[in-house]
C-alpha cells in the first residue's frame, strides 16, 4: 500500500463518488480509479461497490478506513518530526463552549505542552463534531455530557469506539425573572413545575436534554433559540430556563434573574477522541495535557 493510495481511498469515502473525489485531490477521475484498483488489487480484496447513492464501502472497506486514518496521522506525524517541525492538535469544540471554556483548555495545553500548536474549530452541532472525529479532521472535541460514558446525557454516538476524560464540572440554573412566582419558592422539586413554561432552543441540545433528565416532562417546552436568547426570554419573564452558570452568572449578581431553589446535578466538560488512536505517538499525552491536575 502507498500513501497516495490510502488518500484517495479516503476521498473517495468521504466525497462517494470517484469524480468528487478527483476534484478534492486535483486528479482526473480516471487517476482515481486506477489507484483504488491498484489498491484493491494489493490487498487482494474489493473496497467498494457502486450503489444508487455513489461508491459504498464492502466490509472490507470499512476494516481499512481506521488503517487508513492510523496509517496516514503516523506518517504526517513522523515527517513533522524529521523536518523538526511542532506537533499540531486539531481540537474542535461546541460553539457554546469556544467562549467559555476553551481558552481555559488553551492555556493549560501551553503551559504542559509548549512544543504544541493547537488549532480549533468550533461548530454548533454535536453530530458535526462527530463526523469530524471519525473521519480524522479532528483529533479531539470539546462538548458537554454526564454518566459513565459518552452520550449518558442523552444524544446518539457514532458507532466507533470513543475515548474521554472529564475536565471539570460545568454547574447549571434554574433561573427565572425576579417577578416570577417561584422566585421566593424555597426547597422546590420537579413537580412544582409541572405546569411553567421552560424556555429551550432544539431536542439536540445539552440543555433539553438535561432538562429531560432532570425534570422530566411535565414543564411545557416553548422554543426560544440559543443560550442567549433562553437567557433574554428567562430576563423578561416569558418562562424558565435551564441553562450552564457561566452563561447567567452576570445576570445573577445584577438582578436581571434569580436562581430558582431546586438541586441540580453539573454537567462535565468532556473532551472525547476516537480510541483507536491513542496508539499513535504522543496522543495520550498531548490529551491527557489538557486535564487538570
Amino acid at each position: 500500500m502507498e500513501l497516495r493510495q490510502l488518500r484517495t481511498f479516503e476521498a473517495v469515502v468521504r466525497r462517494r463518488t470517484v469524480t468528487d473525489a478527483g476534484v478534492a485531490l486535483g486528479l482526473a477521475p480516471s487517476s482515481v480509479s486506477q489507484q483504488i484498483r491498484t489498491l484493491e488489487d494489493a490487498l487482494g480484496v474489493a473496497l467498494f461497490t457502486r450503489g444508487p447513492k455513489g461508491m459504498e464501502l464492502t466490509p472490507a472497506g470499512h476494516r481499512l478506513t481506521g488503517w487508513a486514518r492510523s496509517l496516514l496521522d503516523q506518517a504526517e506525524r513522523a515527517a513533522l518530526d524529521v523536518r523538526g517541525e511542532r506537533q499540531r492538535l486539531r481540537l474542535g469544540a461546541l460553539e457554546t463552549l469556544a467562549g467559555s471554556h476553551v481558552p481555559h483548555v488553551l492555556t493549560r495545553l501551553a503551559e504542559r505542552r509548549p512544543d504544541l500548536d493547537v488549532e480549533v474549530h468550533s461548530d454548533r452541532a454535536r453530530a458535526g463534531l462527530f463526523a469530524d472525529l471519525v473521519e480524522g479532521r479532528l483529533d479531539a472535541a470539546l462538548l458537554l455530557d454526564s454518566g459513565d460514558e459518552v452520550g449518558g446525557l442523552g444524544f446518539p454516538t457514532p458507532a466507533r469506539p470513543l475515548s474521554f476524560i472529564d475536565l471539570e464540572p460545568v454547574p447549571l440554573a434554574l433561573v427565572a425573572a425576579p417577578t416570577h412566582a417561584l422566585a421566593a419558592r424555597a426547597a422546590l422539586t420537579p413537580a412544582d413545575l409541572g405546569h411553567e413554561r421552560l424556555l429551550v432552543n432544539v431536542p439536540e441540545c445539552s440543555f433539553w436534554m438535561a432538562a429531560d433528565r432532570i425534570l422530566g416532562d411535565g414543564p411545557e417546552r416553548v422554543r426560544a433559540g440559543g443560550v442567549p436568547v433562553m437567557r433574554a426570554w428567562a430576563e423578561h419573564g416569558l418562562g424558565i430556563s435551564l441553562l450552564p452558570w457561566f452563561a447567567v452568572a452576570d445576570g445573577l449578581r445584577a438582578g436581571t434573574l434569580v436562581r430558582l431553589d431546586l438541586p441540580l446535578p453539573d454537567l462535565s466538560l468532556r473532551l472525547v477522541w476516537r480510541g483507536d488512536r491513542e496508539s499513535l505517538p504522543g496522543v495520550r499525552d498531548i490529551l491527557y495535557a489538557a486535564a487538570r491536575p
